[in-house]
């Protein structure tokens, strides 16, 4: 009945985490969610009555623009260069997208013909493998190894596999791993798209979630980034509006041009009343953003306390709300978060699910109160692991 593309396609992993927890909540566990990082907190006011506002102008109730308001995108250059110190036209260096996600779902089909190559890291966001198997191509995956700093080794990719490539998805900070890169690694990433001819799409979503000083940069701002890419961001960590899908892409404009060819065959733009409480977002209060990362840090500390009393040794992530940590000794990924689900009702992302690579490893997302977590801490400290 399915086509061999969707037959094809593992189960998405959320979607089956979903159906385990349900499973444990008809049996009446109080289960506490630390597994889609999905923020718990409320999308801030000013930006909910902005919508409010702008859907009940008429104009708003018709077709929007493919390409995304003028408005949005000029506040949206604004905000890149206040926020990460990168020069952008609105007008053709950047796209407005129903989500970071459609948008990375959506390149491989701009640039990838049947059977061509896409490097794709492993752990990682599953949508970077499977956009490039909805364009029938080959996903040729890169390691992210602990003792790398979870960054790929662009050394070990065969010279005939580079040749071969047409893109190449990077995502730091990085989900799930947490990991940053270096100045040095972006600077090498950059030697290499020129070499090989690769388009670089950087996910760059976890951009301002950061902690104990640390500032996470773009890889626009380093030399010849716009030469060969381009970086997806969204509004939907920094902001809390994962559910509003609304992002932008921003570099490379004859990159941007082949990604918005085929967004006008598929999709009919974003909402303008959502564009326009994103506008709200990225130019009204920022206060929101230090308030969630001051929280954020609150309880990575409260958890890393559980992980000790499971023998966890995990150092603190300097961004993103997810902790990486690797499974005791006599489990593997599935298995421990089997056990954290079934006898201590806490749900947890077996890394397994990102890809080959995720074994041995679960991530946690800091996506409940510090209350919650301290609980979640003290059923672990009864586990028997």
């Amino acid at each position: 009945m399915y086509s061999e593309r969707i037959n094809n396609l593992p189960p998405y992993l959320f979607a089956a985490i979903d159906k385990a927890k349900a499973g444990v909540i008809e049996k009446g566990v109080d289960v506490i969610d630390l597994g889609v990082g999905d923020p718990d907190m409320p999308t801030p006011d000013n930006v909910i009555q902005a919508l409010y506002r702008s859907a009940q102008n008429p104009n708003r109730h018709q077709y929007p623009s493919y390409t995304g308001m003028l408005s949005f995108r000029e506040v949206a250059a604004k905000w890149y260069k206040e926020h990460l110190g990168i020069e952008l036209d609105p007008v053709s260096q950047v796209l407005t997208l129903i989500g970071s996600k459609e948008g990375i779902a959506h390149i491989p089909l701009a640039f990838i013909n049947p059977g061509e190559i896409a490097l794709v890291p492993d752990p990682a966001y599953p949508v970077y493998k499977i956009g490039t198997l909805f364009a029938d191509g080959k996903p040729f995956i890169m390691p992210l190894l602990e003792e790398n700093g979870f960054l790929p080794d662009l050394d070990a990719i065969p010279k005939d596999v580079a040749k071969l490539a047409k893109l190449m998805f990077l995502n730091y900070p990085n989900n799930p791993t947490s990991a940053i890169a270096p100045e040095k690694f972006f600077e090498d990433v950059i030697e290499f798209a020129k070499e090989n001819e690769v388009i670089i799409v950087h996910d760059n979503a976890y951009s301002e979630m950061t902690f104990d000083g640390y500032k996470a940069p773009s890889f626009l701002e380093f030399d010849g980034a716009m030469d060969v890419g381009i970086e997806m961001h969204s509004l939907s960590k920094t902001y809390n509006m994962t559910g509003w899908r609304i992002g932008f892409a921003v570099g490379n404009a004859e990159i941007l041009d082949g990604l918005g060819r085929v967004k006008t065959n598929i999709d009919s733009g974003a909402f303008e009343a959502v564009q326009e409480a994103g506008i709200e977002a990225m130019q009204g209060p920022q206060q929101c953003i230090s308030d969630m990362n001051k929280l954020y840090t609150q309880r990575r500390d409260a958890l890393m306390v559980g992980l000790k009393e499971l023998g966890i040794d995990v150092q603190p992530p300097k961004a993103t709300f997810y902790v990486w940590a690797p499974v005791p000794e006599g489990y593997d990924s599935m298995g421990l978060s089997k056990v954290l689900l079934e006898e201590a009702g806490i749900v947890a992302t077996p890394g397994v699910g990102f890809g080959d690579y995720g074994e041995g490893y679960v991530r946690f997302s800091l996506t409940r109160s510090v209350e919650r977590i301290n609980e979640a801490v003290e059923r672990m400290g009864q586990l028997k692991i």
